[in-house]
Order: C-alpha cells, then sequence, then structure tokens
C-alpha cells in the first residue's frame, strides 16, 4: 500500500507543470547577471499571444544547436499569476528548456526597467553577451535568421 502511495505521489509530482519563479525588475538584473560567460536570450511571451506560442518551437531548436556553445535560452511569461499552470504546461508541452520565469509586479514599471524603447509588446526578447551587456532588443516575433547571426557572433 505505501509503495502504491508513494507512485502515485511521485507521478503527480512528474506530472507537475514547469514550475515559473517570479521575476521583477531587481530579480531578472541578478538572474542576466547570474548567467555572465554565456550567451542569454530572454524571450517575454504569454499563452495568450499566438505569435508568441508560433515562434516558441524555433527558438528551443536555435536554444538546442547552441546549448553546447554556451547559448542559455531563458523564458518569461506575461501571463497572469493565475495562468502560471497553463504556462507551465505550454512549455512542457513545446520541451523549452529552463530556466522559466512568471513576470510580477506593475507591468509598466518592469517594461521601462528593461527597455525603455519597448512598448511591451509580446513577444520581445533580448539578446545578452557573455558580459551580460544587452546587445540586441527584438520587438514582435524574432526573425531566426538574423537571430542566429547575432547569436553566432556571440558565440
Amino acid at each position: 500500500m505505501l509503495r502504491v502511495v508513494a507512485c502515485l505521489l511521485l507521478g503527480a509530482l512528474l506530472a507537475l507543470p514547469a514550475n515559473l519563479a517570479p521575476v521583477d525588475p531587481p530579480a531578472y538584473q541578478k538572474m542576466v547577471a547570474a548567467q555572465k560567460g554565456k550567451v542569454v536570450l530572454v524571450n517575454f511571451w504569454a499563452t495568450y499571444c499566438i505569435p508568441c506560442r508560433k515562434e516558441m518551437p524555433a527558438l528551443v531548436q536555435l536554444a538546442e544547436k547552441y546549448r553546447a556553445k554556451g547559448f542559455v535560452f531563458v523564458t518569461v511569461s506575461a501571463d497572469e499569476p493565475e495562468d502560471a499552470a497553463k504556462a507551465g504546461n505550454f512549455l512542457d508541452a513545446v520541451k523549452v528548456p529552463g530556466p522559466h520565469y512568471l513576470r510580477k509586479g506593475d507591468e509598466e514599471a518592469f517594461i521601462n526597467a528593461l527597455d525603455p524603447k519597448w512598448s511591451g509588446a509580446l513577444p520581445a526578447s533580448f539578446l545578452y553577451d557573455r558580459a551580460g551587456k544587452k546587445v540586441k532588443a527584438y520587438y514582435g516575433e524574432v526573425g531566426l535568421k538574423e537571430l542566429e547571426a547575432a547569436l553566432v557572433k556571440l558565440l
């Protein structure tokens, strides 16, 4: 009986969606700084954003292609906290590597702290070099050829 309960608990844990850690502007800056030595692409997206969901599989392929060269792909969901499970389920279904975050706090303040030129429209992606300096911002769907060319220069 104990084994059955343990198996059920383990199965339930394995079925949980990807964990989205809450991130505010100071935590975002620390997250980027913690990746120093790696090239980082941070993608802001949401489950309600059709272009976001459309581009995600291609970004995952890019992450897999360059992971061994020091590339890290980070997602930040702009979904509401009550939709975090839905966002996690999508990330799991598309097999998006972590880390995964959920934006928290005042949306306008977060956007302005990250990039005053960004309207907040989704998707949006930000590319950081190995020193943690933002080198490129992509508003709207990312042109994958353009992104890969910029990425290769940094690797």
